[in-house]
């Protein structure tokens, strides 16, 4: 990697992707079933929902020659104050730590004894590792992603049948051939 080259590593498209999907199976039936009162707030709410989705799942980890520097955009980190930096000589060793579903996270660790967790979530995160390990010396070989990608792609599978099968009703529903009970608040 050249001196003055800088690199951008977002979250993986599957993962973002996978994770919107969710939200709008989820969230998108809920004006459609409120009550007539109720479904201008959902109908104004759902888009800024999604608007918040997207800003948490807009991080990104920038690397250069001194450093690595994990936060978000211009257009969101007004909202969205979390991240850190470290340059790559504070950088001492990487901690594996257990998760409660049995995958590992890895935190680097600097010389003060602080931790930064390590983002195992991104697009092309065999090259970001190369980089921390050619920039660090730490040998990152054993490193894997937290979660599978099969993981991601039955949640999606799963999040498209739910959109699907609620477009069904919807249809179903506008042209007659679903009935709602007459004492239905909606």
């Amino acid at each position: 990697m050249p001196d003055s080259h800088q690199e951008c590593f977002r979250l993986s498209p599957l993962i973002r992707g996978t994770l919107i999907s969710v939200y709008l199976a989820l969230v998108l039936p809920l004006p459609l079933m409120a009550p007539a009162a109720l479904k201008p707030v959902l109908w104004t709410a759902a888009p800024l929902g999604l608007i918040l989705v997207l800003a948490m799942l807009s991080e990104q980890v920038q690397v250069d020659q001194n450093g690595i520097n994990v936060g978000h955009p211009g257009w969101c980190s007004w909202l969205i104050r979390r991240g850190w930096q470290l340059q790559w000589d504070q950088v001492k060793r990487l901690v594996p730590v257990g998760t409660s579903q049995g995958g590992t996270v890895y935190y680097l660790t600097t010389a003060d004894q602080g931790h930064r967790l390590l983002p195992q979530r991104l697009e092309h995160f065999p090259h970001f590792l190369s980089i921390v390990e050619e920039r660090t010396g730490i040998q990152t070989g054993s490193i894997r992603r937290l979660t599978p990608p099969w993981t991601y792609q039955l949640l999606f599978g799963l999040a498209l049948s739910m959109l699907l099968i609620e477009s069904a009703v919807a249809v179903g529903v506008r042209w007659g051939w679903i009935v709602i009970p007459a004492g239905y608040p909606g």
